[in-house]
Parts: structure tokens; C-alpha cells; sequence
């Protein structure tokens, strides 16, 4: 059996995610790689100690010692986004890495997007690359963009994403997370949130999509104004001419964790919300009634386990993320590569231009 050992750069609550789902993907899976927790790197010495003693990791590591380790096959960027660029530059340099799981957003600037756009082209054939969009794995949404990519419901004509929740109305909350509230593109909703939406619709409608202009709202006296809490881009597909909406929001009150998805096209119609993950529904035109598609946990040929009509979560489909990641065994599925990331991120980046525009024209609104 094939052995990888993995290392993580980053030792936070979504480390914790990736850990868990690595060590899941046994009971999911009969044929994976065993995996092997192999170091931790992070800045604060106590966290990354305390990070390896508790989720079984050989190591714990400054990010000096971490780069230099030949042990390390797979590495995970995990750190804040200010220094996703440079544990990745890093982690190409290492001796014997050959997978790369960057957690999104992929860089915090333009010049960073085309260095990594010539990393791409020097290293690209030698490392597998994958960015942390698993929400693309959500099994649902696996099967809508498929049925959306069988061409049923011809040309998109108008869509709408949102991804909303409101824990940081909450002093306490945004106490906890100063880092996250960062100026656009390295911080905000749009860059936190928002990345996993830009993601979802290219998945959808393609990575050519433009923004033709940007609001934000939401004032913390606690809160950077170019730190955006929600924002709400308007956007085209160029070869379509398909135009909509996307919003990303961190102070929706009673919304939850809500991704809610429409699609409108010349034949029918498409909906998706994590309300109702365990379906998406659809509208083909003429049958004069809305169809509920069950999916419920199918991963099917890959795995059928726990079951299909299980209603998925939100870890499951990071669980299946490091499965595409490790293994490649899931031929149809859509797999956000760094292209795919940085194209999102072309996105984030542009949205902070925006947002700064809508402020100097409208500064009660954003300041």
C-alpha cells in the first residue's frame, strides 16, 4: 500500500477540520493510501506542540525545520491568508512534496497571483495542487452540476448565489477573530465566505466571469471599513451574456451557515440550498412543476457509505475533498485546481477595488 506522509503548516480550527477528515477517509473508503501525520508547523510553539500530542502528528516543527523535512509528501497550507503565498512557495521548494491542499484564498495580492501563475508553469507537472473549495464535494451540489452540465436546461439567462451567516453581529465574536477582519482581498466576507461562492458559480457558469460593480454595507466602530461584512458583487459570463448577483455576509441575522444557489436558463431552472442539502431541485420548461432530486450522502461508484439517503454535512464533503485529493478516483467530479483558485481570486481581488470605489462614493454607507 501506498504510504504518504503528511505535514500541516497551520495549527487552527480548520487544521482540526483536516485532520479529522483525513483520519475519516478509512471509513469511507476501501482503497486510500495510508496516511501518515507526519510534522506541524506553526508560529506559536505551544500550539503546534499541543496540536501534535493531541491528533497524533510525529512532529511539531517551526516553519524553518518543517520545510527542510524529507519526510513530508503532502503538504497542507493552513495558516492565515496573509501567509498562504509563502508556505506555498515554500512547499514547492521542498525535496520530496508531491501534493499541495492550499486553503483558500490562494494569495492576498496581484503580484502574488503571477508569481504563482510562473510557479504554476515551473512546478505545475510535478505536483498535484488542489485548493480548498470542498464545498464543491457537497454531494447535492455534485449532482446539480451535473445535471446543469447535461445541457437540459440550456443557456443561462440570469443567476443569484448567497452565502450568508451572522455570528459576527456578536462583539464577542469579532474579539476572536481580529485576524479575519482584515482589509480586502486578504480579509472580509467577500475573501472568507465569498471565495467558496465565486468557486460554486464558476463551477457553474465558468471561470470567465466579470464583476461590473460592488456594494458593501454593515459599520462595527470594532471593524476596518475596508474590511467588507457583507458585500454584493453584480456579475456577467461573458460568452453568455448570463448576468446576476453573488453576496457574501457575516451579519445576517437567523441565517445560519446558508450557500443558496439559482440558476435561470432558456429551458428550465436550478436551485440549491444547504437548508435542504439532502436535494436540489429543478424546473425544465413546459412540465409546469418543480422536481426534488434526492441525493441525500451518494458518493456512489466511489463509496456508498454511510448512506445515500444519510443527509450530508458539512465535513463530509471536506472527507471526500482529501479522497479526490490523495487518490484522483473520482473521474467526473469537479476538482478546484490552482487555476481554478486563482481565478476565484481574480475575483476577490477585483471586489476589493470595488468596494473601495463604493466607499469614496457613498462613505456613510461603508466607513
Amino acid at each position: 500500500m501506498q504510504k504518504i506522509h503528511i505535514g500541516f503548516l497551520g495549527a487552527g480550527g480548520i487544521a482540526r477540520a483536516h485532520a479529522y477528515s483525513i483520519q475519516a477517509l478509512k471509513y469511507y473508503y476501501s482503497e486510500v493510501p495510508e496516511l501518515i501525520f507526519e510534522s506541524v508547523a506553526s508560529a506559536r510553539k505551544e500550539s503546534r506542540e499541543s496540536f501534535a500530542q493531541k491528533f497524533g502528528f510525529s512532529k511539531a516543527e517551526s516553519v524553518t525545520e518543517f520545510t527542510k523535512n524529507k519526510n513530508i509528501d503532502a503538504v497542507f497550507i493552513l495558516g492565515p491568508n496573509k501567509v498562504h503565498f509563502e508556505h506555498f512557495q515554500q512547499a514547492l521548494q521542498m525535496p520530496n512534496v508531491k501534493y499541495i491542499y492550499l486553503e483558500k484564498p490562494v494569495c492576498s495580492s496581484v503580484q502574488e497571483e503571477e508569481e504563482m501563475k510562473r510557479l504554476l508553469n515551473e512546478f505545475g507537472g510535478n505536483v498535484k495542487i488542489q485548493v480548498g473549495f470542498q464545498y464543491l464535494q457537497t454531494s447535492s451540489v455534485r449532482e446539480a452540476l451535473k445535471f446543469w452540465k447535461s445541457g437540459k436546461l440550456g443557456k443561462p439567462i440570469h443567476f443569484d448565489l448567497k452565502y450568508y451567516h451572522g455570528d459576527y453581529l456578536q462583539s464577542s465574536y469579532r474579539e476572536k477573530r481580529v485576524t479575519r477582519l482584515t482589509p480586502a482581498p486578504d480579509g472580509g466576507a467577500m475573501a472568507d465566505l465569498g471565495s467558496h461562492g465565486i468557486s460554486l458559480l464558476m463551477a457553474f457558469m465558468g471561470e470567465e466571469l466579470q464583476i461590473t460593480g460592488a456594494l458593501q454595507g454593515g459599520n462595527f466602530n470594532d471593524v476596518p471599513a475596508g474590511s467588507d461584512l457583507f458585500s454584493s458583487l453584480s456579475m456577467v459570463e461573458p460568452e453568455t451574456g448570463a448576468v446576476g448577483n453573488m453576496s457574501a455576509s457575516r451579519i445576517s441575522s437567523g441565517t445560519g451557515d446558508l450557500v443558496h444557489l439559482e440558476i435561470y436558463a432558456e429551458k428550465g431552472a436550478l436551485k440549491y440550498s444547504s437548508k435542504q442539502s439532502e436535494y436540489y431541485e429543478y424546473y425544465e420548461e413546459g412540465s409546469n412543476q418543480w422536481v426534488k432530486q434526492m441525493v441525500g450522502s451518494n458518493y456512489k461508484p466511489v463509496t456508498s457509505f454511510p448512506s445515500g439517503h444519510v443527509p450530508p454535512g458539512w465535513l463530509r464533503s471536506m472527507v471526500h475533498a482529501h479522497y479526490c485529493f490523495f487518490t484522483g478516483d473520482d473521474e467526473p467530479t469537479f476538482i478546484p485546481d490552482l487555476n481554478h483558485g486563482l481565478a476565484v481570486q481574480r475575483i476577490v481581488r477585483e471586489t476589493a477595488d470595488h468596494l473601495n470605489e463604493f466607499r469614496n462614493k457613498y462613505k456613510n454607507g461603508g466607513a
